[in-house]
């Protein structure tokens, strides 16, 4: 029954013994082992466990090989904090079990969080599929392995990371045998991140944070290569003067009770100076606080005013109806009803990127304000993962793409917008960037004001796990259709 070696982050002897003698009554561990990096205290190691040299870091790839060279059970069981971890009742068993009867490479399971003053919440974690390919999918904080499968995937390891290693080793693990997700409750452990979910999602474009980003995107790259989901750099060349439109841009805000700010939106566009026709299509989704009333104090015919008779239209449904109009320029250009532009130039600098970088969409560059439009951190967001020739794989590796986005309408029309009110504009991208080069501006276009009713500035986990069970999707159909498209090619 002792089929598991366990691998802890180990500090020194104060931070792992609560762990391991929680470990230590569990009948399937066979041996505890001590991931100890650079700085651990290995002078006073706990009776009983094993020390592995973690001196590169807990993630990276010199670790997972050290760990493959040092198990020899059937499974191995890591844990990636440095917190207290305890196993549910008999759930170590019921993981060895799953794992005999999915045929896993992998399994992680939902589990509770205990936060410092003690409180016990529920954690629960989304399952793996093929377009799982995010860095940051949380998969918990234990994940017990097939020994087999871990140490193939060690082996085949040809690139050494420093923070990449352990995402690099399960994607390799994922084109071995499945990753399954336990959706029982199987052990407890400490949560420290107790920010609201609109103060986690920047974590990823800190600058500090830049070269573990080239690493992902590296590990990732390498992963599509693998599958057959990568693409060249080669890109389909766009004709803009086979249609004939009524302006040459249109700018649009779907809205629904924003009396707050949507002033502030429209007179962002209307502020625009161009050398080129534009409008403002609003499309108002019913809106019940005095947004519609607001919309119908401007008076200047550039300002389109429209309510849909549909009662079942998401952000994307508006879009579409926005779209769809008749009045609609050669360029749909996004403005969100909380935001506003940068300065009067944004309109001209978007249309302008079209033309110059020969793409379908232009993403640029915002900064995210408080509602006065003070800034807040991380201030500048400009997405600079985004190379021409590598853009569009590492696409399917990270959650968003930038703002503003723009759009040159016949394929907009052509492609359609999801109609839902979150990720639409991420599926959009990815479908865009499939055969087209998406254009991006690194000056600051935007202001994107983060305040108590924005979307996303406080989500519960349910929610959380909703909007990217649903984002890993659209990336899962993303890769599908890339892998058909370089089948076709062959």
């Amino acid at each position: 029954m002792k089929a598991i070696t366990c691998f802890l982050p180990y500090a020194d002897a104060a931070q792992v013994l609560p762990t391991i003698e929680a470990l230590k009554a569990e009948n399937a561990i066979a041996r505890i082992c001590l991931l100890a990096g650079p700085d651990a205290d290995t002078s006073a190691v706990p009776a009983g466990c094993d020390v592995v040299p973690a001196t590169d870091g807990l993630n990276a790839s010199s670790t997972m090989r050290a760990i493959a060279e040092a198990t020899d059970t059937e499974f191995i069981l890591l844990y990636t904090k440095y917190n207290k971890l305890v196993p549910g009742y008999h759930a170590l068993e019921r993981l060895l079990r799953l794992a005999a009867d999915s045929g896993a490479g992998m399994l992680y399971a939902d589990s509770y969080a205990v936060d410092p003053e003690g409180k016990r919440t529920a954690a629960p974690v989304i399952d793996y599929q093929e377009g799982s390919l995010r860095d940051d999918f949380n998969f918990g904080s234990l994940m017990l392995f097939s020994a087999a499968v871990f140490k193939l995937a060690a082996a085949g390891i040809d690139r050494d990371y420093k923070a990449a290693g352990l995402y690099d080793l399960r994607l390799r693990v994922s084109r071995i045998a499945p990753i399954v997700h336990v959706n029982e409750y199987l052990y407890t452990d400490v949560q420290l991140d107790n920010r609201r979910s609109g103060e986690k999602i920047f974590d990823y474009v800190d600058p500090k944070n830049r070269g573990v980003q080239i690493e992902m995107e590296q590990a990732c790259t390498e992963h599509l290569k693998a599958v057959g989901g990568y693409l060249e750099p080669e890109f389909d060349k766009i004709e803009f003067g086979a249609e004939q439109f009524p302006v040459e841009a249109t700018v649009v805000i779907p809205v629904r009770n924003r009396v707050r700010t949507i002033r502030d939106a429209i007179n962002s566009v209307l502020s625009q100076k161009t050398d080129f026709p534009f409008n403002l299509i609003v499309v108002d989704n019913h809106s019940t606080d005095g947004t519609t009333e607001a919309i119908d104090e401007f008076t200047d015919p550039r300002v389109i005013h429209i309510i849909p008779e549909r009662e079942d239209l998401g952000i994307g449904g508006c879009w579409n109806m926005a779209v769809d109009d008749a009045r609609c320029g050669k360029f749909a250009v996004q403005l969100d009803s909380d935001d506003v532009y940068s300065g009067t130039d944004t309109l001209q600098k978007i249309v302008n990127a079209f033309y110059e970088q020969n793409c379908g969409m232009v993403v640029g560059t915002y900064c995210l304000t408080d509602i006065d439009m003070n800034t807040i951190p991380p201030g500048m967001i400009d997405h600079k993962e985004w190379t021409p020739d590598n853009g569009r794989n590492n696409a399917l590796r990270i959650n968003g793409l930038g703002a503003p986005r723009a759009f040159y309408t016949p394929m907009l029309r052509a492609i359609k917008v999801p109609n839902t009110s979150y990720g639409e504009d991420y599926a959009l991208g990815l479908a865009f960037s499939r055969h087209n080069q998406i254009g991006r501006i690194y000056d600051v276009l935007y202001f994107c004001r983060r305040w108590e009713d924005n979307s996303d500035a406080a989500l519960d986990i349910n929610k959380m796990n909703a909007n990217n069970l649903y984002k890993d999707r659209i990336r899962t159909w993303e890769l599908q259709a890339r892998k058909a498209l370089n089948a076709q090619k062959k």
